[in-house]
Order: C-alpha cells, then structure tokens, then sequence
C-alpha cells in the first residue's frame, strides 16, 4: 500500500484541472480556456487497491497583478511544500518559453521529486514528441518525462503507475470513499463561475467571483433551492453578464444548473443575482468574504 501528496503545477491553461478530473474520474475542479481558471488550492483523492493518491491542484504560475494574483502564487508556492512528488505539467513545445523558464528557476532549489507531463499530445504528431523531451529534458532533474493527453485519456494508467511507484510506503490519509475536501457550496460556486468564463467575452472573467448565499433541500429532497451571486468590478460588465433582456445570465444559469443537477443528483432551482464591488480583487477584506483564505498560503 502506498499513499502520498502530488501537486500540480504549470503555466495557465495546461490542462491541470482537466488531468486531475480525469484521474478521479469525476468533475471537481472547474476547467476553461481563460487564464487563471483555477484560483485556490483544490485538494482530490484517489484510492485504488495499490494505494491512495492527495492530488493538489494549483493556480497557474504566472506573475502577480494585483492581492488575487499574490494570493494565488502564495498557495501554488505553499502546495509545493511538504508533498510527495510534483508534477510539472507543460504542452508540447519544440522551445522553452518564458513562463516555463520561470517556473524551472523556482523548482530549482525544491528538494521534492519532478515527473515532467507532457499534456496535450493529441494536437501534435507523435514524432514532435521528441523534439519537446529534448527541449525540456536539461531543465531539471526529472525523475521521469511522460506524455498524456487529459483530453482524450491517453496515458493516463502509465502516470498514474509512475505515481504510486514513487509514493512512500503507508496507510490511506483519507476514508476510500473521499474525493475532495471541497464543500458542495464551493464546488456550486466554481460550476457557475465556469459557465460565465465559458459564455462571457475576455474581458470580463478575469473580474468575476461567485459566492452561493443559500442551498436548501426541500422536505421531499427532490429539489435543491440554490441562489447565487456574481460579483463582477464595472457596471458596465453589470450589463454584459446580464446581458439583453437577461440573456446572457439566463445561458449561464442553464448551463451551470444542468453541471450542478449531476453534481447533486437532484433538481435544482438556480437563481443567479449580480452586484458590482469594484476593485474587489485587490481588496483583502473582500477576498476573504469571497473564500480566499490566509491558511491556504501556508
């Protein structure tokens, strides 16, 4: 039996989210083609009869804008400590980059051991496969280079073997039947925020936070009475969430409702509200009422 902590870590947009949600076999973290999809530290757990892996999902590393963006590498920095083994997640260029430069300096003096993933193999020929192990191969003492595609499930069982392989012998941490430590409010939460990342122009997801303020069961338990709040920084992206008519809050309710519905297995009656606090992401005050907590950048 072997059980231990793996964190992910890479650029934004890799496929960290979509690894992990394959993995567990279910969708816990969010996942999106905008940057900075993933804000806080997710923690999700698979059990097998060979062990028991903690998988840390991080925050794309990138470099800070405002106390959100602080926030965000403080948790990705305190996720590589105390862990088992890392995962470094890259898509398969034939050069290093800049952000992967960066990531190598910071990797540099941690004493954890590095698998380097090469995700996204689908939208390559198998022979640039190569070229992108001997871009990255001198960077780091990688214990082992893989090529997965998330996506399409290819790799999946040899990474999940290699992880085992380099766990320490112990226990299970959590009961077999964990799959996340996060709460259903939050998991609600993220699923709505996906559904606006997906429906809305660029601009404005970067600027956006969810926060569900009610979820009751009703006595028959057959619907789940949720209201939830958009926080958006500009009454002009006000209109834009809420679109013509109500449009646009009306597409992203749908879609999150029918996510949420199989989340919890029941019907859910969504109602979605949207109030502007500007500047809220350089707000510690209002980071904290929006979930982003001081004990998770430890």
């Amino acid at each position: 039996m072997r059980s231990g902590f793996v964190t992910l870590i890479g650029r934004p947009n890799v496929g960290k989210s979509t690894l992990m949600n394959r993995i567990i076999g279910q969708k816990i973290a969010i996942t999106s083609n905008k940057p900075q999809t993933t804000r806080n530290r997710i923690e999700t757990v698979f059990t097998d009869d060979r062990g028991q892996i903690v998988f840390l999902d991080t925050p794309g590393i990138h470099k800070a804008k405002n106390k959100l963006g602080e926030y965000m590498q403080k948790v990705t920095a305190a996720a590589m400590k105390g862990v088992d083994l890392i995962l470094w997640l890259i898509e398969p260029d034939e050069f290093v980059g800049g952000g992967d430069e960066y990531i190598a300096e910071r990797l540099k003096g941690n004493k954890t051991p590095v698998i380097l993933v090469i995700n996204k193999i689908d939208t390559i020929p198998h022979e640039n496969i190569l070229m992108t192990i001997d871009a990255y191969k001198d960077l780091l003492d990688f214990r082992e280079i893989i090529p997965v595609s998330a996506l399409r499930k290819k790799g999946i069982d040899d990474l999940v073997q290699t992880i085992f392989n380099y766990l320490p012998e112990g226990p299970y941490f959590f009961d077999p039947d964990t799959i996340t430590d996060q709460p259903e409010k939050a998991i609600v939460a993220e699923m709505v925020r996906e559904k606006a990342l997906q429906a809305l122009s660029d601009e404005v997801p970067h600027g956006i936070a969810v926060m569900v303020e009610s979820m009751k069961d009703r006595p028959d338990r057959h619907i789940c009475d949720i209201d939830a709040t958009i926080i958006c920084e500009k009454d002009s992206h006000k209109g834009i969430i809420i679109g013509k008519h109500g449009s646009m809050l009306k597409k992203i309710g749908t879609n999150a409702r029918y996510e949420i519905e199989r989340l919890l297995g029941c019907k859910v009656n969504l109602k979605l509200f949207v109030k502007v606090k500007e500047n809220w992401r350089d707000s510690e005050v209002l980071l904290a009422n929006y979930g982003f907590k001081k004990e998770d950048e430890e």
